[in-house]
């Protein structure tokens, strides 16, 4: 991978989870702290939404399959420091969300990565094998 395209995912990265966070930092109470039915939907197209983007942009730079784990790495890393920040902060971040609220807000975030970086692993391996 170039070194434009390594800034480039660092640099996109970040606009994504700015923006995220954003979005969560004022819609957040009414996912959050609402009904566990409002919750789980959130908590399911919350991260394929996240998945459809990444694989969007990856496609969109061309990026070989046998490259997607480490390209789809510079999209997360940004937002995974970021949200260590906001989450041992979450009053200060997101003063709209109770404190009670992050745990359910970690596991959003948990699964969201976890489904992106699988996603992108099982697309390396397989082109890889």
């Amino acid at each position: 991978m170039k070194h434009n395209e390594v800034v480039l995912f660092l640099v996109l990265g970040a606009a994504i989870w700015i923006i995220g966070t954003i979005y969560f930092a004022y819609t957040g109470r009414s996912v959050l702290e609402t009904t566990q039915l409002r919750y789980w939907i959130t908590f399911v197209t919350s991260p394929v939404f996240s998945a459809v983007i990444c694989v969007g942009i990856l496609r969109w730079r061309h990026v070989a399959h046998a490259d997607w784990a480490s390209a789809m790495l510079l999209l997360t890393i940004p937002g995974m420091i970021g949200e260590a920040m906001v989450l041992t902060h979450l009053g200060t971040f997101m003063p709209r969300i109770q404190e009670t609220s992050g745990g359910k807000y970690g596991a959003l975030l948990f699964a969201t990565y976890a489904l992106v970086l699988g996603m992108a692993e099982a697309a390396s391996w397989a082109a890889r094998r």
